[in-house]
């Protein structure tokens, strides 16, 4: 590899607004983010399946499918 071209590569701390840290891997040494694994909806498990359940029962209308005729 070339001498001089690649940045300089740090232990990086990652700071998110929720007060969660982190240390990784960067080209920067502080890292600030609004949203981390430990706050985010879709890891915490508190995302909501409306949507979801809504396109469950768009597909059964559109088709005809009941609960009840595949019980």
């Amino acid at each position: 590899m070339r001498e001089g071209i690649h940045p300089e590569y740090y232990q990086a701390t990652v700071t998110c607004n929720c007060g969660n840290t982190f240390v990784t891997g960067s080209t920067k040494k502080e890292i600030h983010v609004e949203i981390c694994s430990k706050c985010h909806p879709f890891y915490t498990g508190q995302q909501k399946a409306t949507q979801a359940r809504g396109r469950v029962d768009k597909f059964n209308k559109k088709y005809g499918v009941n609960a009840s005729a595949s019980k």
